[in-house]
Parts: structure tokens; sequence; C-alpha cells
């Protein structure tokens, strides 16, 4: 297969850029690497789009390699055909390709299996053939006490088990009937009696087309049948299915072709059906898991880039009841200045206490910002803190940040190496007073699965998960960049082209001789020519070479030396911020001619100026800073109608969980996004956004807040004149939607119509 062709018409690439990102690839280079400074080769393909080549021409190379295992073991078999290789070559997907090779695949002991052996198979291929002679006569041709077959019902039973067999097998089939169920079957949930039963309550008679079913509820479909509480189903219309096969297989009428109709009908409820059955709830999970896994890598990202609160000295304070709050105090690096433990929870309730503590730590330390985690007892410390700022009258403010996977990190062996002589709890209040200092930093020592951004993550395929995460937190690490000389051991592994080996190696070597230029990297242990080609470009080092501080790769240092000659600017310029119009230059002269005159392409010179005008930049201190708090409201004191700030704090399928400074997050529904439809909530927010809503509802019993960013305060008739657009809009997509499952609904004729033409027969 012509990878390349495949993969340019997929994903609308021109065909030389997609053989050079299999070339790229295939040479070892990262995908950070890659959509940085290989632009001019991949027509500028981002990273992500670059994963999902990468995982494609994966999927395309495997289902290569089966197909020539199956095609090898058909051939040792002796049965290879000009049909069988051209029906292989042809096959698009793994399942298709199993499909081929279930004829000939070593099976278990079957009915059929066991009627072959006794010598039955000849009469099978009589009674298939339909052309008229007495089955009753042929059938007591096979009547033998030896093979076991004793009388000729036995015989004729088991003709039928291989004829049975025989139609189950066919590719053609049964690929056009898993097509027809995804088209027109549905997915149907009963609810069983269960400890856990209640949960699934609104699956108690739940059916939905399996072409319509939204990830989120298959997912929890699955869930509830792993839990025993749902007994879940595929259902169709049995007797169209069974009539269409009977089509295709059937010539006419008499004694065999009856036959061969009960064999077809047989096939299909004992065979085809639940195989089919199996493989179509297989697709569905992994297409759900999919798009979950997806929706940890929309939601990770934005989190993971948090604009770092930067210059601040944070006290982290990591809720409990019975064993006390947690307190850590970082100065501007992070270090630990102080530790304690304060009692203002129940059951001790030593609120005054607790307050003391911690006004005598602010003041020694000079804390300007508190970090609440928001776990147990997030709700009782958020209180206590907010009272404690209003009473002492200090400039204080605080914020709640996502704490988890902040347990996971204290009790690992990370976390004991880190801070040896805490306890992990103590561990923990670092964590999260660091999680809002630097987000990013913090967040890449703990594993990408306990974050807990998204659904469903205990259900996810864990190797997959684990791929796609670890992906977006490379992504994000090189994005930021790196600082060689003050990076944990953990940050640096995510730098493309290192590890954690080659991580220790580089602080080994910082311990004793600080890098003062990227080229010292070359002494580092274990780091050769080609990993110092991947990593070098995302390091950076504060006081060198002003280049050796931005994201200019090494291997560009000459065009930029060229670039400067061409609009007569040097280094020392740009280290003194000196180059504001060199963009101007270079738009008078061409961006061509610059790029001609540094032997780069333009993309290449486009990045090279971005970095020049900000050396040392950090991308995440354009996005907006998060929201720091000083008063909370409870729930109580939200009225309907109420407009609130808030911060998007996880994107999934049905809506947005905003952060409005009450303990619990609230929830935006997917139709009350936009006053426009939109797909996806992903497609319009993503977690840090800061957003305006307002309070639709507010449950106080199941502590529950609906909100709306839909468009507020518009004047009355306006308003209603939306409302008419909005429901004309919504019957439209109703009707259209009918019409189209109306089309979508299988008669019996129509199904034979397409087996006919799919067949030919």
């Amino acid at each position: 297969m012509d990878y390349s062709v495949k993969l340019s018409k997929e994903f609308g690439l021109r065909a030389d850029h997609s053989a050079n990102i299999i070339a790229l690839i295939d040479e070892g280079n990262t995908v950070p690497f890659i959509a940085r400074y290989r632009k001019e080769m991949t027509g500028s393909c981002d990273d992500q789009k670059l994963r999902e080549i990468f995982d494609r021409l994966k999927y395309l190379r495997n289902l290569d390699k089966r197909k020539q295992e199956i095609a090898d073991s058909i051939t040792e078999q002796g049965k290879m055909t000009d049909e069988i290789m051209i029906a292989l070559a042809g096959a698009e997907t793994l399942t298709e390709a199993e499909d081929i090779y279930r004829p000939f695949k070593q099976k278990r002991k079957t009915r059929a299996s066991v009627a072959t052996e006794k010598g039955l198979a000849p009469f099978a291929e009589f009674i298939l053939a339909q052309d008229g002679g007495s089955v009753m006569e042929e059938a007591a041709k096979y009547i033998s006490e030896e093979k076991g077959v004793e009388n000729v019902e036995q015989a004729i039973d088991g003709a039928k088990d291989i004829i049975a067999e025989r139609v189950s097998d066919d590719a053609e089939l049964r690929k056009t009937l898993r097509k027809k169920i995804f088209d027109v079957g549905e997915l149907s949930c009963k609810l069983l009696e269960a400890e856990n039963a209640k949960t699934y309550d609104m699956y108690a008679e739940y059916s939905e087309k399996i072409s319509k079913i939204p990830s989120h509820r298959i997912l929890a479909v699955n869930r509830g049948e792993k839990e025993e509480c749902l007994k879940v189903s595929v259902t169709v219309d049995t007797e169209a299915f069974i009539d269409a096969i009977k089509t295709v297989y059937v010539k006419g009428s008499g004694e065999a072709a009856d036959l061969v109709a009960d064999a077809c009908a047989d096939a299909y409820t004992r065979l085809i059906f639940p195989s089919v059955e199996r493989e179509v709830r297989s697709e569905l999970t992994e297409k759900a898991c999919e798009q979950a896994i997806k929706m940890f890598e929309v939601n990770l990202r934005p989190l993971l880039l948090q604009p770092p609160l930067k210059g601040k000295i944070i006290l982290g304070l990591d809720p409990a009841y019975r064993t006390g709050c947690k307190i850590a105090v970082v100065d501007s690096e992070g270090n630990v200045l102080d530790t304690a433990v304060v009692f203002p929870t129940p059951p001790q309730n030593r609120i005054e206490e607790a307050k003391k503590t911690l006004l005598a730590l602010i003041e020694k330390h000079n804390v300007s910002v508190v970090s609440i985690g928001n776990g147990t007892a997030s709700k009782e410390s958020e209180i206590f803190v907010a009272n404690m700022i209003k009473e002492s009258g200090k400039d204080l403010s605080y914020a709640v940040v996502n704490e988890a996977g902040a347990s996971v990190y204290s009790a690992s062996k990370l976390g004991a190496e880190e801070f040896p002589d805490y306890e992990p709890a103590q561990r923990s209040a670092v964590s999260i007073a660091r999680r809002l200092q630097d987000p990013l930093a913090e967040l890449i020592k703990i594993d990408v699965k306990s974050i807990g951004v998204g659904q469903y993550q205990h259900d996810m395929p864990e190797k997959r998960l684990e791929e796609v995460l670890g992906g977006v937190v490379e992504d994000c690490v090189n994005s930021v960049g790196v600082d060689l000389n003050t990076a944990s051991a953990s940050l640096l592994s995510y730098v493309a082209g290192l590890n954690k080996g080659i991580a220790k190696e580089i602080i080994a070597y910082r311990a004793k001789q600080p890098f003062s230029r990227r080229e010292d990297l070359l002494n580092v242990k274990k780091l050769g020519a080609k990993a110092f080609e991947q990593c070098a470009g995302f390091l950076r080092i504060v006081g060198g070479n002003v280049l050796d501080n931005t994201g200019v790769h090494p291997e560009s240092y000459p065009a930029v030396e060229k670039l400067l000659a061409f609009t007569g600017y040097t280094l020392s310029d740009v280290a003194g911020g000196k180059i504001g119009d060199i963009r101007a230059k270079i738009e008078e002269k061409g961006w061509d001619n610059a790029a001609k005159e540094c032997g780069v392409g333009v993309p290449t010179v486009q990045d090279i100026v971005t970095e020049l005008l900000k050396p040392g930049r950090d991308i995440r201190d354009s996005l907006p800073k998060p929201i720091l708090r000083s008063d909370l409201m409870d729930l109580a004191d939200l009225k309907e109608g109420m407009e609130i700030n808030g911060t998007v704090r996880n994107v999934i399928d049905f809506g947005v969980f905003v952060d409005i400074g009450v303990h619990q997050d609230g929830l935006v529904h997917i139709s009350q996004i936009s006053d426009n439809y939109i797909k996806h909530p992903s497609d319009v927010l993503k977690v840090g956004d800061l957003v305006k809503v307002k309070v639709l509802g507010v449950d106080t019993v199941k502590k529950k807040i609906s909100l709306t960013m839909k468009t507020a305060d518009l004047p009355h008739g306006i308003a209603v004149a939306n409302q008419k657009t909005d429901r004309e809009r919504k019957q439209g997509k109703r009707d259209a939607e009918k019409k189209k499952n109306e089309k979508k609904q299988m008669t019996n004729d129509e199904l034979r119509e397409l087996l006919m033409k799919k067949f030919g027969r």
C-alpha cells in the first residue's frame, strides 16, 4: 500500500508533505520536533494533526501486516484463490480482513465440523445446489453406524449445520449485515434488580438508534452492564434480516430450498447475529472510548497551559476533617518555607487557633495567596479562609484548585525522592500550592490518568489513554519550553528526545557545572547527536547567548545571523529589545526574499522573528490569569437570574462545568452555551476559560446548579423573536432527522435489493 497517497487523501495533505511526514517519523523524529522545526516539509501540520496521522499510519501498517499473515495462512492450507486475494487486498479494516479469514481459521469443535467428520459435506453441497433431486433418497446414502449417522433425519440435520456455518462465514454477507445493523439497529436496555440499580433509572426502559447514540451514553450503559444493573442488547427486525439472507441462498421452492431456508435462519440466529452483535458493541465501545479520550485530551491541554502565578508566595492548604488541614508555604520559586497542621473543620472545629497559626505564617513569610484543594472538607476550609481574610483586613486572596492526583503524587516514589523528610499529607499541601504557582511543572509529576478531566477515565483502555495523554503533556511542555538549569527531572523527561534516564544525567551534569550554552548538552552522558537535535530547541538557558533563551533551534543560528544582517540588526539589539520594527523591514523587502537570503523556508523565518521579538517569553503569560477571590458565596446565596463570572473546570459531551465561587460547580448544558447551534461544547469552550454565566436554577437538596451562557437582558421583542427562531430551527432539525430516519427504515424488499446488488445472485 502507498501510505503517503492514502494519508494525503484522508488528511487533505499534499502528496509530498504526506511522504515527508512518514519519512520523518520513520527516521525517529519526535512529533514536537517535526511540528516545530520541519514545517516546510509537512505543510505546517501542528502536533495534534501529526499525532492523528501517526495513529492512522500505525493502523494501516498493522492492517497490512495482518492481511499478509492471513494470506500466508490460507496459502499454506493450499486454498488461496485469485478471488480471495482480491478480496483481501480490498479489505479496509481489520474486521473485514478477519471476515475473509473466518472460513479458513482453525475452529474449535462445532456442529458443522462434527457433521463434516461424519462425511456429510457432499450431502450439504447437494442440498445447497437445489437442483431438484430427492433429498430423502440422497440422505439415505449417508446413513452409517460407523460414522454415527443413524438415520435420514441426522443426515439432514448435519448437512444443515454445515450450510449454516458456510452462510455464517460469508464475508461479504457479514459486512453488509453489519453495516445495516449500524444503520437501523437499536441499543436496548432493561433495568435489573441490583444494589446500585437506582443509579441507572434513566435506562430502565431505554432504546436508541445505534447510529444516533452519543458516546457518553454508550459508556454509561456499558458500566451499568458491567455492574450487573442493566441487561443490554442490540435489536433489529430479525425476520427482515433472515428473509434477506434467504434471498441470497434460496433458489425457488422445493424440498432442498426449504432446508436451505431453515439453515439460513439458523445461521443468522445462532451464528451471525450473536457474533455481529459483539462486533457492533465492540466498535461502539471503541468509538466511545476514543471520543472520551479525545475529551481528556481537549481538557488536559488548557489545564496544563494555565498561566502560572509568578512572583507570589503561596500558602497551600490540603483540606481534611479528622486529621486536620495540612499547610505548606512555598516561595516564588516553589521552595518550601514552612509547614503546619490546623484543625478548623469538624470534628475539632478549632477555628480561632487555626486562624492564629495561619495569620502568623502569612505575616512571617509575606504570603499573598492561599491555594485550597477542592477535595474532602474543601467547602468548610474555603469558608474558614474567606472569613479569616475578611476579619484580618489583609491584602490577601485565595483560589480553589483541582487537587486530583495530589494524593497519588504524595505517596509516589517521586514525591518521596523530592521530599524525603515530609509526610505524604505535607507533600500534598506543597503540590496544591505549586499547582497555582506553575500548573504545568507540578501536574506533569502526576500520572496523567489521575488528573481527573473528562468522564469514565477508569473505563478507558489504559494503554491508549496513557499514549494520548502522554502526547498532550509532551506537546504542552515543548510548546512552553524548559529552563535547562532549573527544571526538575520530571519536566525534562517530557522534552522531545529525552527520557527519564537522560534527564537524571542532565541534572547530575549541571550539579557540577551549570549549562552556559546549548552545545554543552553534547557533553552529557547518554545524550547523543540525535537526542540533541530533537531537544535543543525546547531547552532554555538564561544569561548566555540570547538565542539560547528562545525557541530558535541551534541549526538555525546561521539563518538568524543572516536575517539580522538582512534587516540591519545585531544580537545585542535582540537582547536589548531594540528590533521592534523587524517585521516591517521584512515586509518591505519581502518574506520570500528574506527566506532565500537565510537559506530556510518562510515558516521558519516567521517563527524566528516571533522568537527574536520576545526572548525568554512564556506563551502562557498571554492567557487569562486565574480568578483569585477574597470572599465566597453559599449555595443558598444563589438566586435565579444572578449573573456571575466563573472558570470552566471541565468540558464533557453534554455541557461544561463552571466554578462560580460556590463549592459545587454549576452545569451549563450544551443547549445553554450559545444562542447558535453548536455540535459540541469543545467547539467554543475549553478548560480555564473565563466566562459570564447566569443562574437558571438551584437544587439545594441535590446540590445542583443550572447555568446559562445565552445572551441575557435582551429587549422583550427581540428575545421573543429569537425564541421563535430557535423553536423553528429546532423543529426544522427534528423534521430533517425524522425524514432521514424514515429513509433508513428497512423493509424486506429494500434489504433484499441491497443484498442482490451486493452479491449479484
